[in-house]
């Protein structure tokens, strides 16, 4: 048996086929999400905590550390981290391929950010 292997888009979402605008909203809200778990680990936050600092209910931070996307809207996620005090910086311009092969300045700087020496 032969597979076939593709190159990725540099978005998961659109290479499962969907439309290149929703893989773009996905993109976002997943990353939005990411950051939000990340924050609640680095801080050693409970559920109950969190809800507290990002102004949401409990059941809300449980949907959130469970991937429940279909849950959040942009707007609402981006609204937890400011809550939380985290600055959100979004950049609007042309989608370019930037060095090692990373789509987003984001995706970049994430990983600079994980191979500094702590």
């Amino acid at each position: 048996m032969t597979n076939k292997v593709r190159r990725s888009s540099g978005n998961v979402f659109r290479d499962l086929g969907f439309s290149r605008e929703e893989a773009e909203n996905l993109k976002i809200r997943t990353d939005l999400m990411i950051r939000l778990s990340k924050l609640i680990e680095t801080r050693r936050l409970t559920q109950a905590r969190a809800a507290e600092v990002f102004g949401v209910t409990q059941p809300r931070v449980s949907d959130l550390v469970r991937g429940k996307i279909d849950r959040f809207s942009i707007d609402t996620l981006v609204a937890m981290l400011g809550h939380a005090g985290v600055r959100v910086q979004i950049v609007v311009g042309r989608l370019r391929k930037l060095p090692n092969g990373y789509r987003s300045a984001a995706a970049a700087q994430t990983k600079a950010r994980e191979a500094r020496p702590q």
